[in-house]
């Protein structure tokens, strides 16, 4: 296909993975990939783990060899920050200077929340640099890290830490970890996990702010006045989408992007990952998922269905963007495992397989909605029972025929 340009504007997963589905749809216009950060496309996951801990370096979170990156004939503009958006005349703005597209896909991602006052020694983490600030007190000896909050990140990198060798107190206002991400019954699972290794949770507790020293933040003050100190504090309170450069665009940005079924944002403009907002035909509700493998694959929903509304006589229909939530978080020696919509069920099936050893839980749980199941959960359960179950949201059955699949998980 002959064209002009399609921008994309974020140059992460789902940035990097639109940008391929594009060329390998048989783009062969120029594609200008945008991203704020210096450095090539990377993975994040990694960072709260492999990169936190110093058993990776920077150059193995990359994304794609710089010899793949070259194949796709990029106009790749890395450091540069997207400052506006003409929807209209689909056009980028980049300080200065300006992109006239025939498409433009948005995949800016989220940006981490910080408290109030933070200084030297008080540490979010989003980017590389931001895993490589962390890294550097924790790679001494006999550390002691303040870890704000108990989603994901925050316990993944409690369990990096105690696997270092550090003190590590984790304050959160939830009684349990990942409790909006798991639910109660299995977060108290992975409560029991951290206390087990060592972990000083102070749950049901608010941060009321930081305590600082000479200019650095050694701690944080608790709403009844206590001070925990230490000798760095992770502040991990979740995200904001990363929308402020859309800001007079018109665009629906109450939580995110918004976008129809096919991830359009309005005529020629799409949205994929952490940042789009869309309402998923199956759920049947609006969702904005944060997670690694949305991003690719609505990178390249949204490169399939922009395509299509450019040439429909050469891609056809555009398709619903309907895929099955999943997320993993890897902590200690077991994997979390998440499938489908764990929010607000009207019922939790959990199934402890082996509570022998609190340090090294497994467990499988089924989240019903109405007569079927919504949502799965496996802790530290090998990959073909915990597939097993996922095919129990993908192809919804009868809760009694589901909870069936769950009791023949092996123990």
């Amino acid at each position: 296909m002959s064209a002009g340009r399609i921008a994309v504007i974020g140059a992460s997963a789902a940035g990097l993975t639109a940008a391929e589905q594009l060329r390998r749809s048989g783009w062969d216009g120029e594609i200008a990939l945008v991203g704020a950060e210096p450095h090539l496309p990377y993975d994040r996951p990694p960072l709260s783990k492999q990169v936190l801990s110093g058993a990776w370096e920077p150059d193995r979170t990359g994304l794609r060899a710089a010899d793949a990156l070259d194949g796709l004939d990029l106009d790749l503009r890395l450091g540069t920050r997207a400052t506006g958006l003409d929807v209209a005349d689909r056009r980028v703005l980049l300080g200065a200077d300006a992109l006239d597209c025939d498409g433009v896909i948005i995949a800016t991602g989220v940006a981490a929340r910080a408290l109030p006052e933070q200084s030297p020694g008080a540490h979010v983490l989003r980017t590389l640099d931001d895993a490589l600030a962390l890294r550097a007190p924790l790679a001494f000896p006999g550390r002691r890290l303040v870890v704000v909050g108990a989603g994901v990140l925050g316990v993944e990198v409690a369990a990096v830490a105690r696997e270092l060798g550090h003190e590590v107190v984790l304050v959160a206002p939830e009684p349990v970890p990942m409790e909006r991400a798991i639910g109660a019954e299995a977060g108290a699972l992975l409560a029991a996990a951290h206390r087990a290794h060592g972990v000083e949770l102070r749950l049901g507790e608010s941060v009321a702010g930081l305590v600082h020293d000479e200019g650095r933040t050694r701690g944080v003050r608790l709403a009844g006045g206590e001070e925990i100190t230490g000798d760095a504090v992770l502040v991990a309170i979740g995200s904001t989408p990363s929308v402020d450069w859309l800001a007079g665009s018109g665009l629906d940005l109450a939580d995110g992007v918004g976008c129809d079924e096919f991830c359009a944002a309005a005529p020629g403009v799409y949205a994929a990952g952490d940042v789009a907002r869309w309402p998923h035909p199956v759920l049947g509700r609006p969702v904005r998922v944060e997670h690694r493998m949305n991003a690719t694959e609505q990178g390249m929903a949204a490169a399939r269905n922009l395509l299509a509304e450019l040439a429909p006589e050469r891609f056809g229909e555009r398709s619903p963007f309907a895929p099955v939530p999943y997320f993993w978080s890897d902590q200690y020696r077991f994997k979390v495992q998440a499938f489908g919509d764990l929010a607000e069920p009207d019922e939790v099936r959990l199934r402890v397989l082996d509570g022998a050893d609190p340090a090294a839980p497994k467990a499988a749980a089924l989240y019903r909605r109405g007569s079927t199941a919504c949502g799965a959960l496996t802790i530290g359960v090998p990959p073909k029972p915990t597939r097993a179950l996922r095919t129990l949201v993908a192809d919804p059955r009868p809760w009694d025929e589901a909870v069936a699949a769950l009791e023949a998980v092996p123990a």
